[in-house]
């Protein structure tokens, strides 16, 4: 095996950017017997190691090489905070820092850090990621701290794939099984490198989740939506609607006047004619602001054009914005409008209220100095 130059730190591959047969290349170019790349697989997707001394059936000259070449972890933990429910969130910073429990939100530069949010939310007979697909969002929603700041730029598809790897290592967790695209960013925005992740989290000799539990929420980008109708695994598509007119979306969802609701609906009708799958709308209800009788009957009415099912979410407050948490009753009346027009009509249980559970919170409120490591 001829000895092969080795790159500088930051130039070196990451492991989770890679495919079965990227990974595979990779080792026969270096010398390297192929079952070489299957064991590096099992021992980081099935065993949970990145630490290239402890594969132990590989040769101590093959493990060297994967030191000097490859590098695993490319995130570094800003923060993480546990819930009373058992939900976990984490945020990561990914500058290459070293893990440390007093990172700050700002380099010594002055520049700011390049974090996002995962988070573990655990239920009887599920553990699911819920990822983010981009740093900031561009989106703007007036009632999410994800996009302040706006877009900072997307994530990789291994940055993307490393999230879900973090969190089936958490504490209690064990396995993954559901993952969803809604944390930061807007996921078709970022369409090759998320697609790429999902196969990767998909892959029998990656993550290893059903295309089925697998999950990627927009808030509406047409064209987008018709090409995703192409992608050969079957996710899930849901679509984060929030309001049911243009008019009163707008005022809520900046991005919103690139698309109406009619055009967003006709690419839903083609996602479900060419797949054969339901979509879920995802509504958030703000209190006295969408979430009146009125907003649920032009709600059913959309659903039940495109087939949808609906998941009312109760807003999580966020420090500054001026958006409130209807009350229960509320809400209820809101789900009885929907389901007496023949709508299958969710309330999504809130978790993690007690952290910085709004997605992007904890990173604005870090930011702003408020919240401890």
């Amino acid at each position: 095996m001829e000895d092969a130059p080795t790159p500088a730190p930051d130039q070196r591959r990451h492991f989770f950017e890679c495919d079965e047969r990227g990974v595979r290349e990779w080792a026969t170019s270096h010398g390297m017997p192929a079952h070489a790349a299957t064991q590096l697989l099992a021992w980081v997707y099935g065993r949970g190691v990145t630490d290239p001394g402890l594969m132990t059936n590989l040769s101590k000259a093959h493990r060297a090489l994967i030191d000097d070449h490859i590098s695993f972890l490319r995130s570094s933990v800003a923060a993480a905070q546990v819930a009373s429910d058992g939900t976990q969130k984490l945020l990561l910073g990914w500058d290459n820092a070293p893990q440390s429990p007093d990172l700050l939100p700002v380099l010594q530069d002055g520049a700011r850090r390049r974090e996002t949010e995962c988070v573990m939310i655990p239920s009887e007979d599920r553990r699911t990621a819920c990822v983010s697909s981009q740093v900031g969002c561009p989106v703007g929603c007036s009632f999410c701290a994800s996009g302040i700041g706006g877009l900072e730029g997307n994530l990789t598809s291994g940055q993307i794939v490393e999230q879900v790897w973090r969190l089936a290592r958490l504490d209690g967790v064990q396995r993954i099984t559901n993952v969803v695209f809604m944390g930061m960013g807007e996921p078709l925005a970022n369409y090759s490198a998320v697609t790429d992740a999902i196969r990767t989290i998909n892959a029998p000799w990656g993550m290893g989740i059903g295309a089925r539990r697998i999950t990627l929420s927009t808030v509406g980008l047409p064209a987008a939506i018709r090409k995703f109708c192409e992608f050969e695994l079957p996710v899930t598509l849901a679509l984060s609607l929030h309001a049911p007119n243009d008019e009163l979306r707008r005022t809520i969802i900046p991005w919103a006047q690139f698309s109406t609701v009619t055009e967003l609906l006709d690419a839903c009708q083609e996602w479900f004619h060419k797949t054969g799958r339901e979509i879920t709308i995802e509504y958030i209800l703000l209190g006295g602001v969408n979430d009146a009788p009125e907003h649920a009957a032009e709600l059913a009415a959309h659903a039940r054009s495109i087939h949808a099912n609906v998941n009312l979410i109760r807003y999580n407050e966020v420090r500054g914005m001026p958006y409130s948490r209807p009350s229960s009753e509320r809400v209820h009346a809101f789900q009885e409008v929907l389901r007496s027009r023949g709508v299958n009509a969710h309330i999504r249980a809130s978790r993690g209220r007690d952290i910085a559970a709004a997605c992007g919170q904890l990173r604005h409120e870090r930011t702003q100095g408020r919240t401890p490591a």
